[in-house]
């Protein structure tokens, strides 16, 4: 069964476009700023979104996600919060594909069934668990298929070619390819071996791949453009809402996304 997230990378596939999904923190700088962000980075052109649950240990993310996510935890943000934020955008009207992006301790004290059970009743497409390896996310995979949700699995530039294909094996939605070694956070440019690293994704799978980490600029956006099937960006667009009043934060999101579009 096909759901959202497969529907907009076909599309894009055939119409010869690379997506951009960008990543919004529930809860930062505040709760309904957050989800009006969401949604004008949508009417800005985005495909679809990366919704990250904050948590206090992220161990896959630079300052300005640790920061954003310490602010949404001070705001009294969990993954009921999270959940809920998801329903309020379908409410609204958001038809674009969500994934939900959060670490596995809260997932698990929340419940694995009953956490897949109430993100596909809210509207969540894909969850993302960056510190649940393949060989411990048997249970969580199941759950999503059980649901109608894709689990997207991370490659990265040290991954072995065994590992690639052993990936590559259970992959749906899409394959997040790490594009640096390190954490999350905007970089001036992006490594050449990451084409190599989609290049090896693409022997053994037609599974969609985006990358992510350190993609800040529309120039990244546009190179990426020539080898893979979308971007997803972060710490950048984060960082610009950073510097403006909180009522000013939707629009500086639209006219960041406007501009990585152009």
């Amino acid at each position: 069964m096909t759901n959202r997230i497969d529907t907009t990378l076909t599309a894009a596939k055939a119409n010869g476009r690379a997506i951009l999904s960008p990543y919004v923190t529930i809860g930062y700088p505040d709760l309904s700023t957050s989800i009006d962000i969401a949604i004008a980075m949508l009417d800005a052109g985005a495909d679809m979104l990366e919704i990250g649950v904050p948590f206090s240990d992220p161990l896959a993310d630079g300052p300005t996600v640790q920061r954003t996510s310490y602010i949404a935890l001070e705001n009294g943000v969990t993954v009921t919060s999270c959940l809920e934020a998801v329903s309020e955008l379908r409410s609204r009207g958001v038809v674009a594909p969500l994934t939900l992006m959060g670490y596995y301790n809260p997932f698990l004290h929340y419940g694995p069934q009953a956490v897949i059970k109430d993100a596909a009743s809210a509207g969540v497409d894909g969850l993302i668990v960056p510190d649940l390896p393949l060989e411990e996310a048997t249970e969580l995979q199941e759950l999503c298929k059980d649901y109608n949700i894709r689990m997207v699995h991370f490659v990265a530039l040290t991954s072995t070619d065994e590992r690639v294909a052993k990936i590559c094996t259970v992959a749906e939605g899409f394959i997040y390819c790490v594009a640096v070694l390190g954490v999350t956070g905007a970089r001036t440019m992006i490594r050449a071996d990451v084409r190599d690293l989609v290049a090896k994704v693409r022997k053994h799978t037609d599974v969609p791949v985006l990358q992510g980490f350190g993609i800040s600029s529309r120039e990244h956006i546009n190179e990426i453009r020539e080898y893979a099937d979308g971007a997803i960006v972060a710490s950048a667009i984060l960082d610009a809402v950073s510097k403006v009043p909180n009522k000013q934060a939707a629009q500086t999101a639209s006219t960041f996304v406007r501009e990585l579009l152009r």
